[in-house]
This record gives C-alpha cells, structure tokens and sequence, in this order.
C-alpha cells in the first residue's frame, strides 16, 4: 500500500472516531433529557455502523500476520 492511501486511511480513521465520538455524547445527552427513544435508537444504530468502518480501516491498515 502506498504512502498516500495509508495517510488518506488515517486521516478518515480520525475523522471517523471523532464523529463516533461526538455522536456518543449526543445520544448520552439526549437520553438524559428524555428524547425520543426512536430518535435515540436511530442514532445507536448510525453509531454501530461507524464502528464497523473504523474497524475496517484499521483492518486494511495493520496487516493480519499469522505467526
């Protein structure tokens, strides 16, 4: 893999943990103020699919070596 597309990986990687991240404290809030518990349940679900892209870029960044 190239330089650039690990840099390009990374620099969505931070973005990415930074919006999983902010929407953590989101759904935190709202739950503390008594939001819709459809609202809320949207956001967790939104949350998880970030999850699984991070881990997808961290997979394409760290090789999977079998020792």
């Amino acid at each position: 893999m190239a330089d650039q597309e690990k840099a390009d990986i990374r620099l969505e990687f931070a973005k990415l943990r930074q919006e999983h991240s902010d929407l953590d404290m989101a759904i935190n809030a709202m739950a503390a103020i008594g939001c819709d518990p459809l609202a809320i349940q949207r956001m967790k679900k939104k949350k998880l699919a970030m999850k699984d892209r991070l881990k997808e870029l961290d997979d394409q960044l760290v090789p999977d070596i079998i020792a």
